[in-house]
């Protein structure tokens, strides 16, 4: 049976570096169809910056630190960064489905960019992932 990934609170989330190191990171994930899941990033992030030359992924269930769950497996899919109505879209279904700690998440995300010295835009790019049927 697939798994419905549109119930899911946390999916992990591989790409690919260049010379093939896959690096995964737990994300917030939406459904936009059937096939078709979302997501927003930075655009100075690793994800966005690591799309760029591969639009191979991975996607699977996992807990907020990146474990995957019990009795699932990775499934392939491709992935692209998206601006514009497309991001729109993603972002008015990921402050619907997690509601406040979208703020939560921003505030931090801006505190730790003044303590490091280094602010990044935060969840300015959406991510379109397309399952593997």
């Amino acid at each position: 049976m697939p798994v419905a990934f549109s119930d899911e609170k946390y999916v992990l989330f591989t790409t690919y570096r260049r010379d093939g190191t896959p690096v995964s990171t737990p994300v917030w994930v939406v459904e936009l169809d059937a096939d078709t899941l979302g997501f927003y990033t930075s655009s100075e992030s690793g994800k966005a910056k690591r799309l760029a030359h591969t639009s191979q992924v991975t996607v699977q269930p996992c807990n907020a630190r990146g474990v995957p769950k019990k009795g699932t497996s990775a499934q392939a899919a491709t992935a692209r960064v998206v601006d514009g109505a497309e991001y729109d879209q993603i972002h008015a279904k990921v402050v619907a489905k997690y509601g406040l700690m979208t703020k939560f998440t921003k505030f931090l995300g801006a505190v730790g960019g003044i303590l490091k010295g280094k602010r990044i835009p935060y969840g300015d790019r959406g991510v379109v992932v397309s399952l593997a049927s």
